[in-house]
């Protein structure tokens, strides 16, 4: 897994929002349960602001861009129990910038935990105004429209695509890859496989552009959609992975034969159990006293522990699996668990 260099990524905008690469730890508890496939995590989760999580890699490049547009306010769109959203508003509460939050109710829970516990709390908590609409409402128009008001009353708004998952967003995956690759270096091992969750592509189009753009010889990156069909997310991620190869280098192109996106975990749709997530979860808590999330990394973690008991990851091969955070999420899931 060595690379051709190092990114180059000073010109573009960008707000510190990390407190530093996050860890690569070895667990070696579950990886002995599991047979000896040797797992790792990345633990993206330790990111302190907010209460933790992946998408303040991507917020730290559109707060840049923003700031660089001098704004003033933030909005973005999500689900209810969004972490994206939640940690908007915390890097927003960071930076001085006033936080809307556009939220649907896009999963169809309708219990209190979902809809009162968890990330809903903490948005309040970190100072944002929430917007909360019906199940058949259209936060992007919503969302354009509140923007289109708040610009007539002299404010700047800078719109922040869901989960982040624009080109510019997508840079913050592009610089994980190339610590993925210094510290496996370091670690002196060779991932024959990185594992994530795949919502709007963001994480993993990030990191296949990034490798792309070090001229790394990489480990396959699969994940597993949690959102919405697999090919369409396929298709999807291919394409913003191009396009954040291109903010790297124009000559740069990505072939969607090297997005790889797996079925099977989704169940009856985003944010909904699965029995194989409850699994996942409740393992991982168990043996290695890590927290996964129930939307996103406990239903991937779930196609994981297929994949080993399938046999498609063997005793010996060196798994990196993305830890995304979300933890607060596990609140508004308490019924399940």
């Amino acid at each position: 897994m060595n690379g051709g260099g190092k990114l180059n990524l000073s010109r573009f905008p960008r707000t510190p929002l990390l407190e530093g690469p996050t860890p690569i730890q070895y667990l070696a508890r579950l990886s002995k349960a599991l047979g000896g496939v040797r797992i790792f995590v990345k633990r993206d989760d330790l990111n302190g602001l907010g209460g933790g999580g992946n998408k303040l890699r991507k917020l730290e490049f559109l707060l840049g861009e923003a700031s660089a547009l001098d704004a003033d306010t933030i909005i973005t769109i999500g689900a209810r129990q969004s972490n994206h959203a939640r940690l908007t508003a915390a890097a927003a509460a960071r930076t001085g910038l006033a936080c809307e939050l556009v939220l649907s109710r896009m999963v169809k829970r309708y219990d209190d935990d979902y809809l009162h516990n968890g990330n809903i709390i903490l948005d309040g908590l970190l100072g944002a105004r929430v917007h909360d609409l019906a199940p058949d409402a259209d936060t992007l128009v919503f969302a354009q429209e509140r923007a289109a008001t708040l610009q007539g009353q002299g404010h700047k708004v800078y719109f922040c695509p869901m989960a982040g998952s624009s080109p510019i967003g997508c840079l913050g995956y592009a610089n994980a890859a190339a610590e993925i690759l210094e510290q496996a270096a370091a670690l002196g091992i060779e991932f024959d496989a990185i594992v994530a969750p795949n919502g709007s592509g963001g994480t993993q189009a990030g990191l296949v552009a990034g490798f792309s753009a070090l001229g790394a010889a990489s480990p396959s990156v699969v994940t597993y959609t949690v959102l919405k069909e697999a090919e369409q997310t396929r298709v999807a991620t291919a394409s913003l992975a191009d396009q954040t190869a291109k903010l790297l280098d124009p000559a740069l192109n990505i072939d969607s034969s090297a997005i790889t996106v797996e079925a099977g975990e989704l169940g009856e749709g985003y944010g909904i159990p699965t029995e194989g997530m409850i699994r996942a979860v409740r393992l991982v808590a168990s043996t290695e006293g890590l927290l996964l999330d129930p939307v996103y990394g406990g239903k991937a973690f779930s196609g994981l522990l297929h994949g080993i008991e399938s046999g498609k990851y063997k005793a010996g091969q060196a798994i990196l699996f993305i830890m995304t955070g979300g933890m607060p999420g596990i609140f508004a899931y308490r019924s399940i668990f």
